[in-house]
């Protein structure tokens, strides 16, 4: 994977359209979480230390090509110039002329990319604009990659262009992690549905070696299997396309890994009465809310014999105690691999990121992208537009 940095470009003097994802989540015209914000600080401060003046590029919501007062990045600015610790100029129709007037350590945010209908429809107009306002363009937004918008792809194509340091994070972690990976290489799926994962799946088992599937997904793939799954989430009108899932593995050399044993209840609500049960033997009335502890030691010796993890979706209904158990175990068996040297592990999706948060280990895992279409395309081996455009 080709493409060039921060330190490959010569940014003195230079003005730096620098595309960031700051669409942050806000309650009452406030900032109620800093994440994506304190992220590309890195970014800002090495253009700074380079002699380079940043232009900030960036969506906040989605107000569908109009102005909505609302989704103002001017309600950011505050959270902004806290992280940056200095005075961000706030644009909201900028030109080269006021931008150029600035002094060079200037940080310029310039208002919402969505208020006008010609960004998502990567109007070649508004991308020649936003290339007039710099000299070089910095993508640092891979959560926005896989959108061919005005702001991502277009402006890359009309200027030198380089990724930042989150960007550039990134794509090293996702390159170990499918593109280059060390083997044995396991990946986790999770999550309620095969019919939305098809392409993930298709794409996996042919570069995977172990595949572990969990959440509803597993039920679809136990009931195709003539496995009896109760009142458990599954998707039966899947069960053909489960089959052929599984037969391919089976010739792609990847190893399907699905529940052995089973956490089984009548409600689906928190605390609800459960027990454990062999993998077949789910009562005709309860349904599957988390896989069971002999799943869970077994999925601890794949991962013990692999050398990369990748993990999307959580695998039972974390949300509700105590069927997070799985999820949770699981989870810390792959961190403490991490923390030993003995997996590279990199995980996405925002279940995801919620499931590791909850079980306190999402600092030890080596990546956790916060890209949520992105990454989940990214798994699935498509091309994201705005990270090929930064390809050389």
């Amino acid at each position: 994977m080709g493409f060039k940095t921060i330190d490959d470009v010569a940014l003195a003097g230079k003005v730096v359209l620098t595309r960031v994802d700051i669409n942050v989540p806000m309650e009452g015209g406030v900032v109620t979480d800093t994440t994506r914000i304190d992220k590309i600080v890195p970014t800002v401060e090495d253009i700074i230390a380079r002699g380079g003046k940043v232009v900030l590029l960036a969506h906040l919501g989605r107000p569908k090509g109009k102005v909505v007062p609302e989704m103002s990045l001017k309600l950011v600015q505050p959270a902004l110039e806290a992280a940056l610790k200095r005075k961000v100029v706030f644009l909201e129709r900028p030109s080269r002329a006021e931008i150029d007037a600035l002094p060079q350590d200037s940080v310029v945010l310039v208002e919402n990319t969505r208020f006008t209908p010609m960004e998502e429809a990567n109007d070649p107009q508004m991308a020649q604009f936003l290339a007039s306002l710099g000299d070089v363009f910095c993508n640092d937004a891979f959560s926005a990659a896989h959108r061919a918008h005005a702001s991502t792809e277009g402006v890359a194509r009309l200027l030198p262009s380089f990724a930042g340091r989150l960007m550039e994070e990134e794509l090293r972690a996702l390159d170990a992690a499918l593109g280059n990976p060390a083997r044995p290489l396991v990946a986790v799926v999770g999550g309620a549905k095969v019919s939305t994962k098809l392409d993930l799946l298709g794409n996996l088992i042919a570069r995977v070696d172990h595949l572990v599937i969990g959440g509803g997904m597993a039920n679809t793939f136990l009931a195709a299997q003539g496995i009896e799954v109760g009142k458990s989430l599954a998707e039966r009108d899947m069960a053909e396309t489960a089959r052929t899932i599984l037969t391919r593995a089976r010739t792609a050399g990847c190893k399907i890994h699905l529940p052995i044993d089973v956490v089984v209840a009548r409600e689906f609500k928190a605390h609800a009465p459960n027990e454990t049960v062999p993998v077949g033997a789910c009562p005709a009335d309860a349904m599957i809310l988390d896989a069971g502890p002999a799943t869970v030691a077994e999925l601890e010796r794949i991962f013990a014999m692999c050398k990369t993890l990748i993990w999307n979706g959580p695998l039972g209904a974390f949300e509700l105690e105590p069927f997070d158990a799985a999820t949770v175990a699981a989870a810390r068996s792959v961190a403490e691999l991490t923390r030993a040297g003995k997996l590279v592990s990199v995980a996405g999706g925002g279940d995801t990121v919620a499931a590791l948060n909850q079980a306190g280990v999402a600092s030890s895992f080596t990546f956790i992208s916060t890209a949520g279409g992105a990454f989940l395309e990214w798994m699935e081996g498509k091309e994201l537009p705005g990270v090929a455009a930064l390809q050389v």
